[in-house]
């Protein structure tokens, strides 16, 4: 069950770990590293683009998500 830069060991513990949360625990962690990932990646747009406005910062973001599907409707 080795992985990456994981140790047998840390893979193991970590899957004990979430075995024994709720499932609400889950979710909780979920939507915790979803907003932690929302926001690094609104940073490194803004990093990357200082000149556009918060706008067209989210709609990037937004372009990210969907890609390489379509913005939904609506949006210019």
């Amino acid at each position: 069950m080795h992985q990456g830069d994981t140790s047998s060991e840390a893979a193991r513990v970590q899957l004990a770990t979430l075995r024994n949360m709720t499932g609400e625990q889950r979710l909780r962690m979920a939507f915790r590293l979803t907003d932690f990932m929302r926001r690094a990646a609104l940073s490194r747009i803004r990093s990357e683009h200082p000149e556009w406005s918060e706008w067209q910062v989210k709609r990037e973001l937004l372009r990210i998500a969907f890609y390489p599907a379509p913005l939904p409707e609506g949006l210019p």
